[in-house]
């Protein structure tokens, strides 16, 4: 197995940098969606997970819960069918299926602080082997603090998965042997699905579950901060 590069910022050449492959935002929503199981009760973060709402397999009954108040979401409408009294938690406009149920914020929470939600998708800044995530700060004086419910959700929802891009456009590793960034919850993360690989979190750290097409291990490797447990 090839050593992790701590340092994590991609070394290959310039061409190789430009070159376009792995799987797109569309794709890890779609992966993810594929590994909730029917009568699911989830809730979904801001960004790339919203879109795991239009990839329910068929067959499957998933219900996805959004914090301001709704059970029951269904995907993001036509342009022509958009209603702005309906929104999730991202102020996106979004549909609801039949039978959907409207409650107060504080009957939201308390669904999560009471774990019946199943599963929860969420966006991630940085995540340790350990599970550990951070998704709501950089830590800097400067930075605007914006947690809104991911604390209660890590803590509440029975099973966390993240949903995130491998490295920041800087070329940064966001998987890492420990978190630098404030933490959102310690040991949360079961799954991970990145454009170049679904991972596992378990006891023995990352385990790559699937590569993308066109990404081999030790691409993926050399772009994670910490050591990679083959599949």
């Amino acid at each position: 197995m090839s050593s992790p590069v701590t340092n994590s910022k991609p070394t290959d050449s310039k061409h190789e940098q430009k070159q376009t492959f792995g799987w797109s935002r569309e794709q890890m929503a779609q992966k993810a969606a594929q590994d909730i199981p029917d009568g699911a009760y989830v809730n979904l973060g801001i960004g790339i997970p919203e879109k795991v709402a239009r990839y329910v397999p068929k067959g499957r009954e998933v219900i996805y819960h959004t914090e301001n108040g709704l059970l029951g979401m269904g995907p993001t409408p036509d342009d022509d069918d958009i209603d702005f009294e309906l929104i999730n938690a991202g102020k996106k406009p979004v549909s609801a299926i039949a039978g959907a149920a409207y409650f107060h914020h504080a009957d939201s929470f308390a669904m999560i602080r009471g774990k019946h939600i199943d599963i929860c998708v969420l966006g991630a800044m940085q995540v340790s082997q350990k599970g550990d995530l951070a998704n709501w700060s950089t830590g800097a004086v400067d930075a605007i603090p914006a947690v809104g419910g991911a604390m209660d959700l890590v803590a509440g929802v029975k099973t966390i998965f993240v949903i995130t891009q491998h490295t920041t456009k800087q070329g940064d590793a966001k998987l890492l042997e420990n978190c630098s960034y404030p933490l959102t919850g310690q040991g949360v993360v079961s799954r991970i699905y990145t454009d170049l690989a679904v991972i596992k979190v378990t006891q023995r750290g990352f385990e790559i579950v699937e590569l993308a097409p066109g990404v081999d291990f030790d691409y993926v490797q050399q772009r994670t901060a910490c050591e990679l447990i083959r599949p």
